[in-house]
């Protein structure tokens, strides 16, 4: 075997926090994959590739987000076959990045460090509703809820009827804004709850107007 055939070995590990702005907002997980690949081939970072007959790029993707939903908390990490600068990145990539994906921040990892989904344990959200009904109401709807211990679920997902316990996924839930008929709630979640199914088991009948990730929470 050739030398130039031999697999790269990773030296490095970055992470990066981005912001997912209201321009890219409905764009796939699988688009914006490969809009970070684009960015950083453009950029000329030195990524590392996985072994085998289609090598890809080392990239490890925090917890996918829904389509319709912004964030200034994700999360990226890059393997690097080379070793540079978290400033040497951010400067770079910046210039690659369209309107909508910012880098908030840059960081090294260690390279066996678990990966960001096995790690993630808690994500926080401000999820603004419209409802007619006054404010007493909607923080006396979140005090019950959050007193009960279960709340019993059915979520319709590929034809198929999902039943779970979603009071399980709710850490916390505080109405924390208002503007006229708008009110913002801020949520805690386990990583597996869904704000838009919340917002409707606390009866709220209408889609969020908006939600916006903007913690992730380790263990």
């Amino acid at each position: 075997m050739t030398k130039s055939l031999l697999p790269k070995v990773s030296r490095q590990r970055l992470r990066i926090k981005y912001t997912r702005g209201q321009e890219i907002k409905y764009i796939s997980h699988l688009d914006l994959m490969r809009l970070w690949e684009r960015a950083l081939r453009r950029a000329s970072i030195p990524v590392a590739y996985s072994e085998g007959f289609n090598p890809r790029p080392r990239l490890s993707f925090g917890l996918p987000l829904a389509v319709g939903i912004t964030s200034d908390a994700e999360l990226l990490d890059i393997f690097l076959e080379q070793r540079i600068s978290p400033y040497h990145l951010t400067v770079n990539i910046s210039k690659q990045l369209p309107s909508g994906v910012s880098v908030a921040g840059v960081q090294e990892i260690g390279l066996k460090v678990a990966s960001l989904q096995s790690q993630a344990t808690l994500a926080e959200y401000t999820v603004v509703v419209n409802t007619d009904k006054p404010r007493e109401q909607i923080q006396s709807t979140v005090q019950d809820f959050l007193k009960r211990k279960h709340v019993n679920w059915q979520h319709k997902r590929d034809g198929k009827i999902k039943e779970y316990d979603i009071r399980e996924v709710v850490e916390d839930i505080q109405v924390s804004g208002q503007h006229d008929n708008d009110y913002t709630l801020s949520m805690r979640l386990k990583i597996s709850g869904r704000p838009e199914q919340v917002t409707t088991a606390l009866g709220f009948t209408s889609h969020p107007k908006s939600i916006h990730r903007t913690n992730i929470i380790f263990n």
